[in-house]
This record gives structure tokens, sequence and C-alpha cells, in this order.
């Protein structure tokens, strides 16, 4: 059953985050997962959740997510991120 993994960015740094982005990329690639949504316009439809940037990645299952997320390709891209973004970030599974 298909997993999604949602993040909420706030960018402080824009030209670091472009190399964050970038090796995030491949690592998300590597591990069979891929953008819904990256960074889009957005639109509040009720509440008061302002998020400034959202991305949505979709992969096999939770455990695929787990994986992406614990692998070297991904810590290395978090390390670029320090300093450069703040994020919120959860996965979760999908209906059949």
């Amino acid at each position: 059953m298909a997993a999604y993994v949602i993040v909420e960015t706030d960018v402080t740094d824009p030209g670091q985050y472009e190399r964050y982005k970038a090796a995030a990329s491949e690592a998300v690639a590597a591990h069979g997962g891929r953008y819904l949504a990256r960074g889009g316009e957005l639109a509040v439809l009720e509440g008061d959740w302002g998020p400034s940037r959202l991305v949505v990645l979709e992969f096999e299952d939770l455990a695929a997510a787990w994986r992406w997320y614990e692998s070297e390709g991904y810590r290395a891209a978090r390390r670029l991120r320090e300093g450069a973004a703040r994020l919120r970030l959860v996965a979760v599974q999908g209906v059949d």
C-alpha cells in the first residue's frame, strides 16, 4: 500500500536550499519515490494553516519511505539543508 511523505518547509537560505533539493531528489529517485507536489501554488481551504512551501512524495509503502529517510543519500542531503530550511515532515500510509 502506497505511503505519502508530506513536508512543510520554511526556507531561510534559498541558495543552499537548492543544493539540498538536488541531493534530496537523487535520494528520492534512488528509493523508488516520486514527487506529487513540490512547492507549487497552494490554497488554504479551511483553518489557519498557512505553509509557505509544501512537498508531497509517494513511496511504494511506509517501509520504503523509512528506507529513503534513513538512507545515506538522504542523510547527506539533510546535512546540506542545515541552516537553509526548517522542515516538518510526516509519512502516512495510503488506503487501498
